[in-house]
């Protein structure tokens, strides 16, 4: 099974957050997504867990890693500053394995056949990086 890429869950409002936007956590309705998105991937083989190092993307998968006993690798490529370039790169280079890929609007534009997505998406793929189908 290709790549499941998932788009962080509900973080609220990006400017009524005070902090640095890169440890903007989850809100109580992204929280909810997080713990969903165990259930909703539970039919997939997950051999690896790979997230943009925000906050708010390894939250929506610590959940998923915690049941699995997975680890989540934070990669930099998949931050909100390069995931246009490195991050499509890097779903390049995991095309054919069984991982899970959680980032930020606009990394669905590496895909072969983008399609807009709301937070706490899941789209799998397939080998050419084309959605197949919603988890």
């Amino acid at each position: 099974m290709p790549p499941i890429l998932v788009r962080h869950a509900s973080a609220g409002d990006r400017e009524l957050w005070a902090g640095t936007d890169r440890e903007r956590p989850l809100d109580d309705r992204g929280r909810e997504q997080a713990r969903t998105l165990v259930s909703r991937l539970a039919p997939f083989r997950i051999d690896a867990i790979y997230s943009s190092p925000a906050a708010r993307c390894v939250e929506t998968v610590e959940p998923l890693a915690s049941e699995r006993g997975l680890a989540v690798v934070e990669r930099e490529e998949l931050g909100e500053e390069r995931q246009r370039h490195d991050g499509a790169e890097l779903l390049r280079e995991l095309a054919e394995q069984d991982v899970v890929v959680c980032g930020h609007g606009g990394l669905e534009q590496a895909l072969r056949t983008p399609r807009k997505w709301r937070k706490g998406a899941a789209f799998v793929l397939d080998e050419k990086l084309r959605i197949t189908g919603e988890a």
